[in-house]
């Protein structure tokens, strides 16, 4: 212990002598008894020293809590560009099916027209549909592959990240928990005597 406590050593010899103890005996067992309690009791400063570390560590908790928030912010955000890319995919479908329906308005209306032209421009837009639905087939598939890649590149990368933060709060948290454990058990100690 730093500090010493007070104690009035004289004031409990006086008592010790009028309860029947010896002058000698009084004094051995006062200095016994400022003996121990020196050794044994906390002084203002060690009470807030603990104090401070305690403060430190609710002020940790509340940094990894903010860390979390963080986590979860950035799942959203996620979240976010993947309803993106829905929307983007959404959207070529409908350009495709304008598409159809445009090639279908035009057909009807060469139909019109001229049988003959008709029955060759059928055959060509026939032909020229088919390419354009093999290349934006294509192009849907490499638009797929691509968006398959990159979530599972961010839940990949958001997995680690998780991990990582329960690894070092799981640590922190032992950590605090052996600390606090031993602060506990050394005021239990200090309490008890």
């Amino acid at each position: 212990m730093n500090q010493a406590i007070t104690f009035d050593t004289h004031r409990f010899v006086k008592h010790l002598i009028d309860g029947g103890f010896t002058e000698l005996q009084a004094e051995t067992l006062a200095d016994e008894q400022v003996s121990l309690l020196n050794a044994n009791l906390a002084t203002k400063t060690e009470i807030a020293n603990i104090d401070a570390r305690v403060t430190n560590i609710d002020a940790r908790v509340t940094n990894i809590d903010a860390r979390v928030t963080n986590i979860d912010e950035r799942i959203v955000n996620i979240d976010a560009r993947i309803a993106n890319i829905d929307e983007r995919i959404a959207n070529i479908n409908a350009r495709i099916e304008a598409l159809r329906k445009e090639t279908k308005t035009e057909i009807e209306a060469l139909r019109q027209e001229t049988k003959t032209e008709i029955e060759a421009l059928r055959k060509e837009t026939k032909t020229e549909i088919e390419a354009l639905r093999q290349e934006t087939k294509t192009e849907i598939e490499a638009l797929r592959k691509e968006t398959k890649t990159e979530i599972e590149a961010l839940r990949q990368e958001t997995k680690a990240n998780i991990e990582s933060l329960q690894s070092s709060l799981l640590k922190w948290i032992f950590s605090a928990m052996i600390a606090q454990g031993g602060v506990i058990v050394a005021l239990i100690s200090l309490l008890g005597k």
